[in-house]
């Protein structure tokens, strides 16, 4: 696949990752593209790189419109090597270009790289003229890391923001309306809920900076490029940065001789019979990363893990570590579990769930051994207790 131009004389120059399934602990299914995009003009502009091992490809698009030695400047949105990561062979060839990047950036390149970059720092607000275009930087720190920076191209009301709006989608198609509409919200929402979800107060501040701009097009570094369906993309991402939840329930758990499943599928019966929808999720058989994006649309958030060892089982605790670090907000919590002898697994969820302040409106269930009919009666009085509860 050549080149794409996306507005006149600026091409999507990147690299389609079709084969890669593990994300830093997110599950890729669809793959993902690093997204590189040059702008031909008195000062030839290239705007971040590619992941190392797709340098080649970006190159061939690269040459596919100019020389690459003909490159100017380099703008370096964001550090992570998965944009950066070409940056050192690349500037082997164009030895004289500058590289733009915040203030933060400045810090985390000569870490990352400990060579002479030709660095040029920008100041959030600075502009560069680059001829018929100015460049704008925006600074946008923990969205999703210190670094962070957008570029904005008034004259063709173009916003690059690097991680911002993405979603880890490999596709020979380039634009939204490429590709239906629901399979782009729901990678962008996995992508929000594993990578910006605990930055909500922070990604505000974006989008009130977005919201003076004017723009009919976003290209972010991941994914397919906004042209068509920005009012719903910038509507979900308000939704999502004030922590906004559908009225669903999930039920999160993992059983070791099935009362624990018992349990989760009886609480589930019961939320269900007062009209509330609610997934399932068995954490033996579902990534973390897709259990997340349903925490993420879900107003009430069901844990339960049977006590192995004195504490929960293995598969839960991790789950747990992961939930804590992206710090959902504005969730009702219920914990479950089954036991032997100990019960503590109990104990320890409800901890992790009251220091993410969550509401927890109704005591846990910790069920002996195997639960009888009473006790299966009264999970399914308790499941419609807490529908109830979320629809008020």
């Amino acid at each position: 696949m050549n080149k794409v131009e996306i507005k006149p004389d600026i091409y999507w120059v990147g690299g389609i990752d079709w084969d890669i399934r593990n994300f830093h602990g997110y599950s890729t299914n669809r793959g993902t593209t690093y997204n590189a995009y040059l702008i031909i003009d008195k000062k030839i502009t290239l705007v971040d790189t590619v992941k190392h091992y797709l340098y080649d490809e970006m190159m061939d698009r690269i040459k596919a419109v100019i020389d690459p030695s003909k490159i100017d400047y380099i703008v370096s949105n964001h550090v992570e090597m998965d944009h950066s990561g070409s940056l050192p062979r690349l500037l082997e060839i164009v030895k004289n270009a500058k590289v733009i990047t915040s203030t933060r950036g400045e810090k985390g390149l000569l870490r990352h790289y400990k060579k002479n970059l030709n660095l040029k720092v920008v100041e959030s607000g600075d502009t560069i003229s680059i001829g018929k275009r100015t460049l704008h930087f925006v600074h946008i720190p923990m969205v999703h890391w210190p670094d962070s920076m957008v570029t904005y191209i008034p004259s063709d009301k173009l916003l690059l923001p690097n991680d911002a709006f993405g979603q880890h989608i490999a596709s020979s198609e380039r634009f939204d309306d490429e590709i239906e509409w629901g399979i782009l919200k729901e990678e962008a929402a996995k992508y929000y809920a594993n990578i910006v979800m605990p930055f909500g107060d922070q990604v505000k501040k974006a989008l009130d900076v977005v919201s003076t701009l004017e723009i009919d097009m976003i290209a972010p570094g991941h994914g397919i490029i906004w042209r068509s369906h920005i009012p719903e993309i910038l509507k979900e991402y308000k939704r999502w940065a004030n922590y906004e939840s559908t009225g669903r329930a999930v039920i999160i758990y993992d059983s070791m001789w099935g009362s624990t499943e018992k349990i989760a599928k009886k609480l589930a019966e019961g939320i269900a019979e007062v009209g509330i929808p609610v997934n399932i999720r068995n954490l033996k058989t579902c990534h973390i990363s897709d259990v997340i994006t349903d925490v993420q649309d879900s107003k009430l958030v069901l844990i339960g893990s049977p006590t192995l060892n004195n504490g929960m089982l293995p598969s839960v605790g991790g789950f747990l570590t992961y939930l804590k670090g992206l710090k959902p907000r504005n969730r009702v919590g219920f914990v479950f579990g089954s036991y032997g002898w100990g019960g503590q697994a109990v104990k320890e969820i409800q901890k992790i769930l009251e220091s993410l302040s969550w509401d927890l409106p109704f005591d846990s269930v910790n069920i002996n051994y195997i639960p009888d009919e009473d006790e299966l009666n009264n999970l399914k009085n308790i499941g419609n207790k807490l529908g109830e509860y979320i629809k008020k």
